[in-house]
């Protein structure tokens, strides 16, 4: 279990949140979190304002791009794109259960065809010298879990892929949101584990329903790595941990106050290139969890971190919110 430590423990590519601002957050609080990206489509970077799509700040690495796509070429270009802008690993998703991804073919309808997930697999094998990993589902609709997973499992491993991601619940692409394919299919974490005894030699990385650090470490006993997804972004504060208690390591900061005062020099940098303080200060909102004042320091920057014009003097008001009210229940 501790021969592929780089996946031990990592963050999951989330649409609209684990953007570059939320990453280089991330990374203050951890220094061996594996960060991912949030999918982007071969077309958009084949296509797109590849600066404004894949820029990211070298405090980030370890970093993983995450791509979605079915066409092996698109797929080799976009990887080999992704490697040339310095990202750590391509990771394919075969995961997503949205109805937009759906009509683009990729994403987890694609767990229905594991030999064109192994033609991706092996196109963008030759093309980039970085890892290539894959992240999927256990099954869609009313596929056998345990055949779906093992068949698309062997499929990409025989064609390259240096590691596999499982979400370890079925995605309902019929009937079912992708707001409720995250919480109703139930999760099945002993399918992951026995993927994991019958293929010994491949780091498989759990994630699905995993809300804490002290769960990791359980999960640890078992796989390889684990992905934190939800949990990472709503609770930021439960990273503050995960150096020290998954590699015994110290973290790089004592306590999320500190963390975001180390934010705060990245912060002012943006903002002189053009960024919009409410892209940044909006993936602090869970920032602190039963502290006196959290309420008043989201309020804060709620309404005033959106306004034109706003600087990172918002956010250090908002942190003196905090910090008041701790005095203050303290001397009371």
């Amino acid at each position: 279990m501790q021969r592929f430590q780089s996946y031990r423990f990592t963050v999951a590519p989330m649409m609209d949140w684990t953007d570059t601002h939320c990453r280089v957050f991330h990374r203050l609080l951890s220094r061996r979190a594996r960060l991912y990206t949030e999918m982007l489509t071969t077309g958009a970077i084949i296509r797109g304002d590849r600066a404004r799509l894949l820029g990211f700040d070298a405090s980030e690495h370890p970093v993983a791009l995450q791509l979605g796509g079915s066409d092996p070429a698109d797929l080799a270009t976009s990887a080999k794109i992704g490697e040339d802008f310095g990202y750590d690993e391509i990771n394919m998703n075969v995961g997503c259960p949205s109805d937009r991804v759906q009509d683009g073919r990729f994403g987890a309808c694609l767990m229905a065809e594991p030999d064109l997930v192994a033609d991706c697999v092996a196109a963008m094998k030759q093309a980039v010298c970085v890892p290539v990993t894959v992240k999927c589902r256990i099954g869609i609709d009313d596929q056998e879990p345990e055949i779906a997973l093992q068949t698309i499992s062997r499929a990409v491993v025989a064609a390259g892929a240096d590691a596999l991601v499982v979400h370890a619940r079925k995605a309902w692409l019929k009937g079912l949101s992708p707001k409720e394919n995250r919480d109703i299919p139930p999760l099945d974490y002993g399918l992951v584990y026995r993927l994991k005894a019958a293929m010994p030699d491949v780091p498989i990385i759990i994630n699905g329903g995993i809300g804490s650090i002290a769960e990791a470490k359980a999960h640890l006993q078992h796989v390889d790595g684990v992905m934190l997804g939800r949990a990472a972004y709503q609770e930021p504060w439960r990273l503050l941990d995960a150096d020290s208690d998954l590699f015994g390591d110290p973290g790089p900061q004592r306590s999320m106050k500190d963390a975001i005062e180390a934010f705060i020099p990245y912060v002012e940098r943006e903002l002189a290139r053009g960024i919009r303080l409410h892209a940044m200060t909006r993936h602090l909102v869970g920032a602190f969890h039963a502290v006196p004042g959290a309420r008043a320091f989201r309020r804060h920057l709620a309404e005033h971190a959106v306004k034109p014009g706003a600087i990172a003097t918002v956010l250090r008001d908002a942190m003196d919110l905090v910090a008041e009210r701790i005095e203050a229940s303290v001397a009371a």
